[in-house]
């Protein structure tokens, strides 16, 4: 069962007292220590963290409670995640960091940098993954982890973002106007997923007061930390050894293996277990960063290609054409999809 730091209920406490509710009841409830509602770092598991949510929006009668708790959160609740994005030079690379490493505060959360889903151009939807599990989605839980990705843009670029309007995958009991109010955009209900969706330029503006060398620092230290994770699957252990050896380090099983500390046998084996193998997980990560590097940087292709392993610009044109069926150029250009 994916596990999340007792961190993303901050400001459930302070949120519940204001509305007259009594917080440790509710956590004895929902099957919670009462003590994990004042601690960053307590492992539980994300079933409960939903269930406390749920379970007071509805006896407190408050179907915006998880926008509630948003507007109380900030970027220190991610350690030292928040220090790597604080840090980072621009809005992309600090999204970048979000998404490459979010799964060591929450495991089945994610943060995806995709094409509009309506085709506007100029567009870029930011969505918000919940692993589920088979399970109903929690209204509550996605509109704290929305809410706050949405207050974690308007902190780094200093206030107002664009953003064009915001995607539920639900019909909330909320009123329209409270999301509105929230988000300050229009509210779209009933979408495929959890988007926002901003314009594609603000992923190229600069964050004031950043320190590489900081970022760096953090970086190294998520890095060490994700690979050793004992709770995380084996395949987004190989996931995170491979974007940060990318491009440094030979692009090779024994490499990783040596990483994580198993013999490469053992790593083929438990990649096959859980339905994947050490070439797929290398394939997507390479996808990801090439998509990443045409749409953002103005890289020659050959350092594109010695950045994410391969060995000539050819070999990355023959990539980019399976990939998308576009060459790297027209990729660039805007004219394949985001993977």
């Amino acid at each position: 069962m994916p596990m999340i730091r007792s961190a993303a209920l901050r400001g459930f406490r302070a949120t519940v007292a204001e509305l007259g509710g009594n917080a440790d009841e509710l956590a004895e409830r929902a099957g919670l220590p009462p003590v994990a509602l004042d601690s960053d770092d307590i492992l539980i598991s994300d079933l409960v963290a939903a269930r406390i949510l749920e379970s007071a929006a509805r006896l407190l009668d408050c179907p915006d409670l998880g926008l509630r708790v948003a507007g109380r959160q900030d970027l220190g609740m991610l350690g030292p995640l928040s220090l790597a994005i604080r840090n980072a030079p621009t809005v992309a690379d600090a999204l970048e960091c979000a998404s490459r490493y979010l799964f060591l505060h929450a495991q089945g959360m994610s943060i995806a940098m995709e094409d509009d889903p309506d085709g506007a151009r100029g567009v870029l939807a930011l969505r918000y993954g919940v692993s589920a599990g088979g399970r109903v989605i929690s209204v509550q839980g996605v509109d704290l982890g929305l809410g706050f990705l949405h207050r974690t843009i308007e902190l780094l670029v200093g206030g107002r973002y664009g953003l064009r309007s915001v995607d539920l995958p639900y019909r909330p009991v909320a009123p329209i106007a409270r999301y509105e109010r929230f988000f300050g955009a229009p509210v779209r209900i009933a979408r495929p997923a959890a988007n926002l969706r901003v314009p594609r330029s603000i992923t190229t503006l600069p964050l004031s007061g950043a320190d590489e060398s900081l970022m760096r620092l953090a970086m190294t230290f998520l890095a060490e930390q994700a690979p050793s994770h004992p709770a995380l699957p084996t395949g987004t252990q190989v996931h995170a050894a491979l974007q940060q050896s990318l491009g440094t380090a030979p692009a090779e099983i024994g490499v990783v293996a040596r990483l994580l500390a198993v013999h490469p046998r053992t790593l083929q084996r438990r990649l096959a277990a859980e339905g994947t193998s050490f070439a797929a997980i290398l394939d997507e990560v390479r996808r990801n960063q090439t998509h990443r590097y045409l749409t953002t940087t103005d890289m020659p292709m050959s350092q594109i290609a010695a950045l994410v392993g391969l060995s000539e610009q050819s070999t990355l044109t023959r990539c980019c054409r399976r990939w998308w069926g576009a060459t790297p150029r027209a990729i660039r250009r805007g004219g394949a999809a985001a993977p």
